[in-house]
């Protein structure tokens, strides 16, 4: 088992606190994997084993009609007469009317509740319904560079060696643990792709055209990284003879947004200081995940550093938007509390433009300014602005 301390560290300041802790994430992202650690911790607390109980609710572990009600008397007779236990609920989503039966264990019982899950309908209206503000969400990405290097640590390679290898690679846990050539790896990718798709969409969705929205996510795919509307989509298909309601447009992004296949990037006004509602921006789960479908090729690197550095905002807790000021564009503002940051990213910067660097200086504030790119001849300090590699940006404790 490959170590991910950052999810432990996360955890530990609502353990044993009487609030049910969600993990949630892609399918295949590692949350699994993060119980198994889960355990070996609540193990160094001195938890005995018989008060550690884990259970899978993935379609195959299951009878496919099992009720909430029956999970909650299992799940009583497992804890009866064992003092304080922790429940470790893994893909419970599965289980209609999980939320009710987690409830009444919170209620009730004395018990320490941990669930995973795949889709963000576990952070859905009943959820909060039932337990109003007595939940914590975790999310759970695929692996950062950092932890990437950690899964690789027996490879000879320097680092700037493996970062390009991550860059094709990407984050899946499955990946970074075997050797794989790109095409073996890509179709594991693409093995986790159908599989949401088909069952945590298209099944649960109960989608009929599905030719329609395969071809709507490979837009979304292709586009990764630039500005559209469900309207602009309507429009492409209808030159393609293909004709799909906007409102159906909304529905499929938003059935690929709660199955953590896309992340929404809104834009904010620098000026305004407000969040704008149109033309936002999706980066996908893992760079690889455009790999699987239309291959690799450099002209996508732009996208996929894009994609890459918003993944990475993401994990360090940021809540990340497309810069708008006036009319100049800013890649992403990275917000965190009292903290902003302001990030430009590009395979190099243009020799007959400043544009990167010179969008930067024109907002009056003293957050910090990066532009990141994977050219080390770029690499500096201009008027403030700091230039700095991919790599070193990807591994730096403190930007």
């Amino acid at each position: 088992m490959i170590i991910r301390p950052d999810y432990i560290q996360a955890i530990k300041p609502f353990m044993d606190q009487p609030l049910v802790k969600i993990l949630a994430g892609v399918r295949r992202c590692g949350k699994s994997t993060i119980f198994e650690m889960l355990v070996e911790e609540l193990r160094s607390w001195g938890i005995p084993d018989e008060c550690i109980i884990q259970k899978r609710y993935t379609e195959m572990d299951i009878p496919e009609d099992i009720s909430a009600k029956a999970v909650y008397e299992e799940l009583i007779s497992r804890i009866q007469g064992k003092g304080r236990c922790y429940l470790l609920l893994d893909e419970i989503q599965e289980i209609k009317g999980w939320e009710r039966c987690v409830n009444s264990l919170m209620e009730g019982q004395d018990v320490d509740i941990y669930v995973t899950g795949s889709n963000s309908k576990l952070m859905s209206s009943e959820l909060s319904t039932y337990l109003t503000g007595r939940f914590v969400s975790i999310p759970v990405y695929t692996l950062s560079f950092k932890e990437y290097l950690t899964f690789k640590k027996e490879d000879s390679r320097s680092s700037k060696e493996l970062l390009e290898e991550y860059i094709r690679f990407g984050g899946f846990p499955i990946i970074a643990l075997g050797r794989y050539d790109e095409q073996n790896a890509y179709q594991i990718v693409n093995g986790i792709y159908h599989t949401v798709i088909s069952r945590d969409i298209v099944k649960r969705h109960r989608i009929n055209r599905q030719d329609l929205f395969d071809r709507i996510v490979k837009y979304l795919i292709e586009n990764m990284g630039k500005t559209f509307s469900a309207n602009s989509i309507a429009k492409f298909l209808k030159s393609e003879h293909r004709t799909v309601s906007v409102e159906s447009i909304y529905n499929y992004i938003r059935w690929l947004e709660q199955a953590f296949i896309i992340y929404p990037c809104h834009r904010y006004d620098i000026q305004g200081k407000s969040i704008l509602k149109t033309k936002e921006k999706y980066y996908l789960a893992d760079v690889t995940l455009k790999y699987c479908l239309l291959g690799y090729n450099r002209k996508m690197l732009d996208g996929v550093l894009e994609n890459i550095v918003f993944l990475e905002m993401k994990r360090r807790g940021y809540d990340v938007y497309i810069g708008k000021n006036g009319t100049k564009e800013i890649d992403f503002i990275g917000v965190r509390r009292n903290e902003k940051i302001y990030v430009q990213v590009c395979v190099q910067l243009p020799e007959n433009s400043d544009r990167k660097v010179g969008n930067l200086m024109e907002i009056q504030d003293h957050y910090p300014k990066y532009v990141v790119t994977t050219n080390s001849m770029d690499v500096g300090i201009e008027n403030g602005i700091r230039i700095v590699h991919l790599h070193d940006f990807l591994l730096s404790e403190i930007w």
